[in-house]
C-alpha cells in the first residue's frame, strides 16, 4: 500500500488526539515528542545489510543519519541483531540444490532463503560502525535457534516463541515503539506487526527503513502492516529538539 500516512494538520485533529496515553506530546505543527513510554527501536542495522555485506539491502546505508538523528529525541531505546548459527535453517547453502531468494517448507511454515548472512561473531554481523546511539539500553540477538528464523524482534518465525522483548517493554511502562531499520518489507514490518499483537501502539518511521522488496514484499508488506494498525510516518513528523 503506498498511500503515505503522515502526522500533518489532519492527524494533528484526528491521529494525535489519542497519542498522550502513550507517553508522547503533539506540537501545533503536528510533530510528535516521544516522552518517557515510548521506544526506538533500530532493526538490524548491521554489516551484512549495508553495503558490501553478504546480504545487502539497496539504500541501507542511508537509514543511518536517520536513525542517528532521530536517536536524542528517545529515552528508551532498543537495538536488535540477526545472528544466525552457521549453516542455519534459512541459508540456501544448506539445502542441496537451493539457491538463494527460493523457498522452502519448514516446520512453521515457508521459508524465504537467504545467502548466508550475519554469522554470529562474523564482523558481517556487527552493527554497522557509523551507526550512534550510545543510549541503547538493551541488544536483542535473534534468530539465533539453527533451526528457526526470527524477522520479529518480538517473536520468533513459529510465532510462539518471545524474544522477551515484549515483557521487557511493558515492565518498563513503554506504550509506544517507533520501528527504524533493515529491513522494511521483512524484520522491520514483522516487529511493528508484533509489537500491535503484543498490544504496543506502533509507527514505522519510514525514510529509517529501507526494503528488499522481493516479489513485490514491499507493498505486501504495508498493506500487511496497514491492516493491523500500525502507522506510517517520517523522521520529520518526530520532535527531535
Amino acid at each position: 500500500m503506498h498511500r503515505r500516512i503522515v502526522l500533518k494538520s489532519a492527524a494533528a485533529l484526528g491521529l494525535m488526539s489519542g497519542l498522550g496515553s502513550f507517553g508522547l506530546s503533539a506540537f501545533a505543527a503536528g510533530k510528535i515528542k516521544p516522552g518517557s513510554k515510548a521506544a526506538l527501536i533500530v532493526v538490524d542495522v548491521q554489516n551484512c545489510f549495508l553495503d558490501g555485506g553478504t546480504l545487502a539491502v539497496k539504500g541501507g546505508n542511508e537509514v543511518i543519519p536517520v536513525i542517528n538523528g532521530l536517536a536524542p529525541a528517545f529515552e528508551n531505546i532498543v537495538v536488535t541483531q540477526d545472528w544466525h548459527t552457521a549453516g542455519h535453517a534459512s541459508f540456501a547453502s544448506t539445502y542441496s540444490g537451493k539457491k538463494p531468494f527460493e523457498t522452502t517448507k519448514l516446520n512453521y511454515g515457508t521459508q524465504v532463503l537467504w545467502p548466508d548472512h550475519c554469522v554470529q561473531g562474523t564482523e558481517d554481523a556487527a552493527l554497522g560502525k557509523e551507526l550512534k546511539v550510545p543510549t541503547a539500553q538493551l541488544i536483542i540477538r535473534k534468530g539465533f535457534h539453527k533451526e528457526m528464523d526470527s524477522y520479529s524482534a518480538f517473536e520468533e518465525a513459529d510465532h510462539k516463541t518471545a524474544t522477551g522483548l515484549a515483557g521487557y517493554l511493558k515492565a518498563r511502562g513503554i506504550k509506544t515503539v517507533f520501528v527504524t531499520g533493515l529491513a522494511t518489507d521483512f524484520c522491520v514490518a514483522w516487529t511493528a506487526m508484533d509489537a500491535r499483537k503484543a498490544g504496543f501502539e506502533a509507527y514505522v518511521i519510514e525514510d529509517a527503513t529501507r526494503g528488499i522488496d522481493l516479489n513485490g514484499s514491499l507493498a505486501a508488506a504495508w498493506k500487511q502492516m496497514s491492516a493491523k494498525g500500525v502507522k506510517r510516518i517520517q523522521s520529520a513528523d518526530i520532535q527531535t529538539a
